[in-house]
């Protein structure tokens, strides 16, 4: 009984991971759609978010099952109650990624980031492109360098989603009201995914330490 309840943790971690792996692919994909107007690549992340939605109703299945059936306590507890938190932060991520691709899609054939704004963007599309591959790393990992470093990365999406709003407000800026809703809406889907990152590098710092305030990351 144990092996298999063993065996049914070690596929609730798989599952996770591949959900992270979507979840970065998407990230990047609608980055770059953004930034080049590329509908084809828009449409084909929110057409693939049904991926990411049947893994987490997967991993939620899977999840009470265990509960249900093998009453874990400890850290099998810890593990399962992580993996629902987590399954549920990557689908939101998922989720913000199609909302980033959405804008690109709405506004084609035009650029929905204007020359003034095309820098920020650059960053902000690296920097979400790093923290969800730091992302995959972790889960894969457990490695709670990775979850500082994750934290780090979002600091600096969190500047990033300032200086969008100071150019938005510069006396240079002589954008139209769509493309300052756009830049707003797109900044915040970034700032937010970022913050999702970190709550569940947080996550993984209470599986591994108990530390359920997640203060415990390596630097």
């Amino acid at each position: 009984m144990r092996t298999l309840f063993t065996a049914e943790l070690s596929e609730l971690a798989d599952d996770l991971v591949s959900m992270s792996r979507l979840v970065e692919d998407s990230i990047n994909r609608a980055s770059e759609a953004l930034l080049t107007a590329n509908v084809e690549l828009a449409q084909s992340v929110i057409a693939d978010d049904e991926k990411l939605d049947d893994l987490e109703e997967t991993v939620d299945e899977r999840c009470v099952l265990l509960i249900a059936q093998q009453q874990p306590v400890g850290l099998d507890l810890r593990t399962i109650i992580s993996g629902l938190r987590i399954s549920a932060a990557l689908e939101r991520m998922g989720d913000l990624a199609e909302h980033v691709a959405g804008i690109a899609r709405r506004v084609y054939p035009e650029k929905a980031i204007p020359e003034t704004h095309r820098e920020i963007f650059e960053k902000f599309a690296a920097a979400a492109g790093e923290t969800a591959a730091a992302v995959t790393s972790l889960l894969e990992q457990r490695d709670l360098n990775l979850a500082a470093a994750i934290v780090s990365d979002d600091d600096v999406i969190d500047e990033l989603h300032g200086q969008a709003y100071a150019a938005l407000l510069a006396e240079s800026f002589d954008g139209s009201q769509q493309e300052s809703l756009d830049i707003a809406l797109a900044a915040r889907y970034y700032e937010r995914f970022g913050d999702h990152a970190v709550g569940i590098s947080r996550r993984i710092v209470y599986l591994v330490t108990g530390d359920h305030k997640g203060e415990r990351a390596a630097i």
